[in-house]
């Protein structure tokens, strides 16, 4: 068993058996879901399918990896390992057969989903928030689904758990909708993560606990304040969630007093040379995606001069930062194999953490804490120093990700660069020079490309994603740059309204450069329903419709 999951395994058990959540529900109900979350077994299907997991991912029974790590086992593991040995062999032997005879395939949301073509775009998205919403799970704990205690909306497709990053833009949408208790529920399941596991998984499934995702988490506490009308409710909002944000951040700052110059990088952790500290992505695990076990080993295998161990991780870390995969962490852009995630200061990432440190210093001036009010509030300032200094690059007037090894920017522009316009770190004149940069290179008649590079993957040329879309345009808005804003807000309203017209459907992407073709690329075909795009959509529909 791998040593790294033995220890987060182990340390989830503990926090599990200890802890009781602040936010729990009262009653029999959450005792029976508290008592299915402690005896979740917390291994990922390497270890708790064996040589049965490795068959079947390697032999390609479902043509996604996806599809057999988020099946629920019909009879406990021990019985099922027991009859594979007993009739692998056997000369009839059919191993689809053999899942599909022992396993419950996972429901795939919205698929059944009947779409009226007399509705609106927005009276379809409100429509979908049932089909796409989980209620609280208190189902057998015998698969990887991690449970929660609250209702929470899923992306849709294969996506059939709660994503970290999906949801703050998931919940723009919900706010739009009136639903803010269902925003307060997906914030207090984030929180039971928190104090239960440690941090906030890229999902609620067992394989995904040694990663995280984009640290949306203080956003999603400060749009939830920020619907609340009453100052003294915002200020509720802020303690209520405090010693999570406090577990937030300590978790991407864990090995800050270990990081020196003879070993700048421990962790999420990277400390430069002139003493100032910044983040990467960082995932624990070191060997092949439960999730994409075959694709990982393939990609691995044509990196002949690295070692395999070195491409899981930085695979694994890309998956952390939500942009998987992109030439963002590329070596050689065209090259999934020269993936080297863990090399690269992201930009956006460093923005969320900036943001973060700031709710921080709000949320304990709040609760009479001046020290640390002022603690988190210089940290900030460090922080925001330190991505001016080394985010910013003069030459091409844009923010870039850097390679702390190389101690050079990747070269690999995209619109990352926008969340420094999001958080108010940019100056008047940067944010001029941001915008410039994308009506020149970025801004296609469906809105704004993720990268510049066309190379197969979903993160890059020529598609356009709803989390991005918003960012830039709400980032414009922030320095003035409205007419930019309005032209990205129209043309990719315009885009998914068309493909909705068409289909009847919400993707998950789009081909923002040819608006007559499906996005593509990536490990997956397009996913319907779909979370972040219904949640984007209804907020900018709703700035000119009143929804």
């Amino acid at each position: 068993m791998k040593k790294s999951y033995l220890l987060a395994a182990l340390s989830t058990l503990l926090a599990l058996a200890a802890c009781q959540t602040e936010n729990a529900q009262a009653g029999a109900e959450q005792n029976s879901i508290q008592s299915a979350a402690e005896a979740h077994p917390f291994l990922p299907p390497a270890e708790r399918w064996g040589q049965l997991f490795v068959d079947v991912q390697m032999a390609k029974v479902f043509p996604d990896g996806k599809t057999f790590v988020d099946c629920t086992p019909k009879q406990p593991a021990e019985e099922i390992l027991a009859a594979y040995e007993a009739m692998k062999d056997e000369p009839e032997f059919q191993l689809k057969a053999f899942v599909l005879e022992h396993f419950e395939l996972p429901k795939n949301y919205a698929s059944g989903f009947t779409s009226d073509p007399s509705r609106s775009p927005a009276a379809h998205i409100n429509a979908l928030w049932p089909v796409l919403t989980r209620e609280p799970d208190n189902q057998s704990t015998m698969g990887s689904l991690i449970p929660l205690p609250n209702a929470y909306v899923v992306p849709g497709g294969r996506f059939g758990e709660i994503y970290y990053w999906d949801s703050y833009f998931t919940m723009l949408g919900l706010e739009v909708a009136g639903k803010t208790d269902m925003i307060r529920n997906m914030l207090d399941n984030f929180a039971y993560l928190i104090d239960t596991v440690g941090f906030i998984p890229n999902g609620n499934r067992d394989y995904f606990l040694t990663r995280s995702q984009p640290p949306f988490f203080a956003a999603m506490v400060d749009l939830l304040a920020q619907s609340e009308l009453e100052s003294t409710d915002q200020q509720a909002v802020y303690l209520r969630y405090l010693p999570q944000l406090e577990k937030e951040y300590a978790f991407w700052m864990n090995g800050e007093e270990q990081a020196s110059a003879e070993n700048p990088a421990v962790k999420h952790v990277v400390r430069l040379p002139e003493g100032e500290i910044l983040n990467r992505y960082w995932d624990e695990g070191d060997y092949p995606r439960e999730e994409m076990h075959r694709d990982d080993i393939e990609t691995a295998e044509k990196a002949e001069d690295r070692p395999a161990e070195q491409v899981y991780r930085d695979l694994r870390s890309a998956c952390e930062s939500g942009w998987d995969f992109s030439s963002r962490w590329f070596a050689d852009p065209e090259r999934l194999e020269t993936v080297q995630t863990t090399q690269i200061i992201p930009v956006d990432l460093n923005a969320l953490l900036y943001n973060l440190e700031l709710i921080l210093s709000k949320a304990n001036a709040l609760n009479g804490m001046t020290d640390r009010a002022a603690l988190y509030e210089e940290k900030a300032d460090q922080r925001h120093a330190a991505i001016q200094k080394y985010l910013w690059d003069e030459q091409e007037s844009f923010y870039q990700d850097y390679n702390f090894v190389q101690q050079a920017f990747t070269g690999q522009r995209s619109l990352a660069a926008v969340y420094p316009l999001f958080f108010n770190i940019a100056s008047p004149q940067q944010a001029a020079y941001v915008a410039g940069v994308l009506e020149r290179d970025f801004l296609s008649d469906g809105g704004l490309v993720s990268t510049l590079t066309h190379n197969g993957q979903q993160w890059d040329a020529p598609n356009g994603w709803a989390p991005l879309q918003w960012m830039s345009i709400k980032g414009l808005r922030n320095y003035g740059e409205d007419e930019l804003a309005q032209r990205v807000r129209d043309n990719w309203v315009a885009l998914n309204v068309k493909v909705y017209e068409n289909t009847g459907k919400m993707v998950e992407k789009y081909n923002v450069e040819d608006m007559g073709l499906e996005a593509g690329g990536g490990e997956y075909p397009v996913q319907d329903g779909f979370g972040w795009t219904n949640g984007v959509l209804l907020r900018l529909l709703s700035e000119t419709e009143g929804q």
